[in-house]
């Protein structure tokens, strides 16, 4: 049963997909963008995104510093019509060094239409979090949501459970994104 909603919200998520505007959200395809290519143009995402969260949200800068993990997903693409589905892969670093890849999936049912593309990135405050995501332990709650946080908030407050999720539309605005139901595996690096 599970697989045939996967199936059927994978499906509703690449026909969404194709309708939508070639310039959704600022995004520009580029050969880089494309299936088939190696782990060197998605850590040049990743170096991409992490800037991009920068510029615009410079308040974050002190979880790149403090944080003792985050994991990357340059894109994220996310569509639905009742049931939906989101998939990404990223980079994940363990006190600023690469250590691995991980690939998040999402199934959700209930009142959803359309289809939208983001960068999200998941902060872990300490090795006991970063360690339960390597061992396929993490998953965000039901209702979890990954929100923008005000300038100057300090880096304990938007944890949760050793956990900061943050996103970023493809046009450069973040904005609240749930993030409940999604499940990450991950791949040390060869």
């Amino acid at each position: 049963m599970m697989k045939k909603h996967c199936i059927l919200a994978l499906s509703i998520m690449i026909a969404a997909s194709i309708h939508l505007p070639s310039g959704y959200a600022g995004w520009k395809p580029s050969v880089e963008d494309m299936p088939g290519k190696n782990a060197r143009s998605l850590h040049t995402q990743t170096e991409e995104v992490i800037r991009n969260f920068k510029i615009h949200y410079p308040h974050l800068t002190i979880y790149f510093e403090k944080a003792y993990g985050y994991a990357v997903f340059p894109t994220i693409t996310k569509g639905g019509i009742g049931i939906g589905a989101a998939h990404g892969v990223g980079d994940v670093y363990e006190e600023g060094e690469f250590i691995g890849t991980a690939s998040m999936t999402q199934v959700t049912i209930g009142a959803q239409f359309g289809g939208q593309t983001y960068s999200e990135i998941v902060f872990f405050k300490d090795k006991e979090t970063l360690d339960d995501f390597r061992k396929g332990n993490f998953k965000p709650g039901a209702q979890a949501s990954a929100v923008a946080s005000t300038a100057g908030a300090s880096t304990d407050a938007d944890y949760d459970h050793g956990v900061a999720i943050f996103t970023l539309s493809k046009n450069g605005f973040m904005f609240e994104a749930s993030v409940g139901g999604q499940k990450f595996q991950f791949k040390p690096k060869e």
